[in-house]
């Protein structure tokens, strides 16, 4: 397989010929507008047509969030896949990390030596059949906050963009902070998607910047999620904020 169709017509249709596997994808916006809601539809998709994913859901506090989010989205249901899914949990107090408990595991991926352990941990927990392994890193931006390690770990993630990696990477990030940093990870992924919202009425939309090696449409599109699953996005981003931010600050 080299590509994947999300099935959902909103999305194909800007990408004809689908997003190319593998690659490394970058969502990018201000905070709170819905960028990890995107990211279910290609998860999904992922999932369903046969691959892993591992997740590194920075904003969240727990596995759960990640799994209603699925079931709001796109009417999955994660248990279905339990044995094809890995959790990273970002524990910014731990040294290095946990050991696994139900192919979960907390870590403190702020450190770059610890974040290429994690995941190597992570993908040998699922198998790497069908498009392979995907690895969705949400809210990124939140270890970028480390006076010791953010410039460190911003080289980490933009070296995930070098030719010859076994895995598919979809990344998500805000930039309502640290701006200038996502600036550098925007100019090299292969594929960047931009997105932005609307406060009355709170709407989500996307535009493609740029996909590699496959056809795209450039125009903006209001994405087909309401009101009410956006207020709940920006709730928890809001909460990670509060709740993340000051510990890896402390880093």
């Amino acid at each position: 397989m080299n590509n994947l169709h999300t099935k959902q017509d909103w999305f194909d249709r800007l990408l004809p010929e689908g997003l190319p596997i593998p690659s490394v994808t970058l969502l990018s916006g201000p905070g709170g507008s819905g960028k990890p809601l995107i990211g279910n539809v290609i998860v999904s998709a992922w999932l369903r047509q046969g691959g892993s994913v591992v997740f590194m859901s920075l904003q969240y506090p727990d596995h759960s969030f990640i799994a209603a989010g699925l079931k709001k989205i796109a009417q999955l249901n994660l248990a279905e896949y339990q044995d094809r899914v890995a959790f990273i949990e970002l524990d910014a107090t731990l040294d290095t990390m946990t050991e696994p408990e139900d192919n979960r595991f907390k870590a403190n991926v702020v450190k770059p030596d610890v974040w290429d352990a994690a995941l190597e941990r992570a993908c040998g927990l699922v198998p790497n059949e069908g498009p392979g392994i995907l690895i969705f890193v949400s809210a990124l931006n939140l270890l970028l906050f480390s006076p010791t390690y953010g410039a460190a770990i911003l080289e980490k993630m933009k070296a995930t963009t070098q030719s010859g990696r076994p895995y598919t990477y979809l990344f998500s990030a805000s930039t309502t902070a640290k701006a200038e940093e996502i600036a550098k990870l925007e100019a090299v992924v292969d594929n960047l998607i931009m997105t932005h919202s609307t406060k009355k009425p709170f709407q989500l939309y996307m535009q493609i910047e740029r996909i590699k090696d496959a056809p795209f449409l450039t125009e903006e599109i209001k994405v087909p999620f309401s009101a009410n699953l956006l207020t709940g996005v920006k709730e928890i981003a809001d909460h990670s904020r509060k709740r993340v931010i000051p510990l890896v600050s402390k880093l």
